[in-house]
């Protein structure tokens, strides 16, 4: 017998499978280039572990400018990617694709912990 629970953890899982695939895509296409260019290769943001300067040109790209600018202009400016410069150096497909990348591992992640939050308090019940 198929649950609710089940049905929403496999949704999930293929939400993150295809984040996955995105993730290398974007990187690959997109990072790689920005990486290469010797403009935009310092302005990628802090890389806490491999690969995570990929999620921030993600975000860069997929955030409002007003927030990315306030993000560029605070105390820890150093973190996040220098949004205005990579919209300069993306072309439209590497702004959509950045767009859906960050926005569906935010929606993913974001489902995740409120699955199991409700899984928690007993609103799934056998």
């Amino acid at each position: 017998m198929i649950t609710d629970r089940a049905v929403c953890v496999g949704i999930l899982i293929a939400f993150a499978l295809l984040v996955s695939i995105l993730y290398v895509v974007f990187g690959q296409l997109t990072v790689k280039k920005l990486r290469k260019n010797p403009k935009t290769k310092d302005a990628l943001g802090l890389e806490y572990v491999s690969g995570w300067d990929i999620i921030n040109v993600a975000q860069a790209l997929a955030l409002p400018k007003d927030w990315s600018k306030k993000l560029e202009q605070g105390s820890l400016s150093f973190m996040h990617a220098k949004a205005s410069l990579l919209l300069e150096n993306t072309n439209k497909f590497d702004r959509i694709l950045g767009f859906l990348f960050y926005w569906l591992l935010i929606f993913t992640g974001f489902c995740s912990v409120l699955l199991v939050f409700l899984n928690a308090i007993g609103v799934f019940v056998k």
